[in-house]
């Protein structure tokens, strides 16, 4: 893409690089800190352990630092979540095997991904109003469908899938996760497509006029955010054993603040998925190590709030310097 200077992506490349390890080396000072401060919180089997919850926040991550590089923003992703959950579990309790209705449950955040792109893509409005709209609108179609009831009736095989352990210590969910980290980089960093996810935060104008279709972009990058939102779906749904409209509630706002944590800028442009998971892994860990301490879950959300904030200035602040 000739509107997109090499100087300006290995300017880029070197903040990006700068970023990360300053992330880095916050992780171990925090981890340090707790282990420290919070006796019994720092071992092996608690580190692993706490992976497993935040599997779902980080696939939703994954997909979030895509959607805030082109400049856009999706709140709907834990109402969909939870839409593709009630599908899965009200569709096989009327009957349908539980494999198809799997399918069913991908489809269905594929669909409502695409839904949310062509809005954005096609009418021209702000992600930000599209999204809080199909955030009420998927949490509503998921009480609609439950009749606000719950179902809990899956087969053991199914329950596996977000409880299993590999030599009863590591989470088996844990290699999965990073084997679709690793993909989404080589996506994000090496190959055509993620050149224009960047190129459209940083000049939509300029991307349209080197010939790509902006709103077919628009409509990859919103469905695999549906696509990641499913699978984070039948993940919490095994994990916890039961289908519920009322999942996830409040998760759009540590996803959305481990990806701006991470260095992606709410104005598109930049971030990695590197920053993203250092970001995931910092309130996580954090949040888990109050828990552990017997510190209110206030204190957690007052936490990501203000992480949030911080992140926001920070990117802006190295921004304004980089330009």
């Amino acid at each position: 893409m000739t509107a997109i200077s090499g100087t300006a992506i290995g300017k880029r490349a070197a903040a990006a690089s700068s970023r990360t390890m300053l992330l880095a080396a916050f992780f171990v000072v925090e981890v340090a800190a707790l282990g420290i401060f919070v006796p019994g919180w720092l071992t092996v089997d608690g580190l692993l352990d706490t992976s497993r919850i935040f599997i779902e926040s980080g696939l939703l991550a994954l997909g979030m630092t895509f959607v805030i590089i082109t400049g856009g923003i999706d709140l709907s992703v834990a109402s969909l979540l939870a839409l593709v959950s009630v599908v899965i579990g009200f569709s096989h309790q009327a009957g349908l095997p539980l494999p198809v209705a799997m399918v069913l449950g991908i489809g269905t955040g594929v669909g409502c991904g695409l839904l949310n792109g062509a809005i954005v893509a096609y009418l021209g409005l702000h992600p930000l109003v599209v999204t809080l709209a199909t955030m009420a609108l998927f949490r509503g179609g998921a009480y609609v469908i439950s009749n606000a009831a719950a179902y809990s009736e899956y087969p053991a095989w199914f329950t596996t899938i977000g409880g299993f352990y590999i030599g009863e210590v590591l989470p088996a969910q844990l290699p999965v996760f990073a084997v679709l980290c690793v993909l989404a980089w080589m996506i994000l960093e090496k190959t055509p497509f993620g050149r224009r996810v960047y190129g459209l935060g940083e000049n939509e104008q300029a991307v349209r006029f080197s010939g790509i279709n902006v709103a077919h972009l628009k409509l990859k990058v919103y469905g695999l955010m549906g696509l990641l939102a499913a699978l984070a779906s039948i993940i919490e749904t095994s994990r916890i054993s039961t289908s519920r409209a009322n999942m996830a509630l409040g998760l759009e706002l540590p996803v959305i603040a481990a990806v701006v944590l991470g260095g992606t800028k709410v104005t598109g442009g930049s971030g990695t998925i590197a920053g993203t998971l250092l970001g995931l892994l910092i309130l996580s860990y954090l949040q888990d190590g109050l828990q552990f301490a017997g510190i209110s879950s206030d204190w957690g959300l007052f936490i990501t709030g203000a992480l949030l904030v911080l992140g926001v200035l920070v990117n802006e602040n190295a921004g304004r310097n980089r330009g």
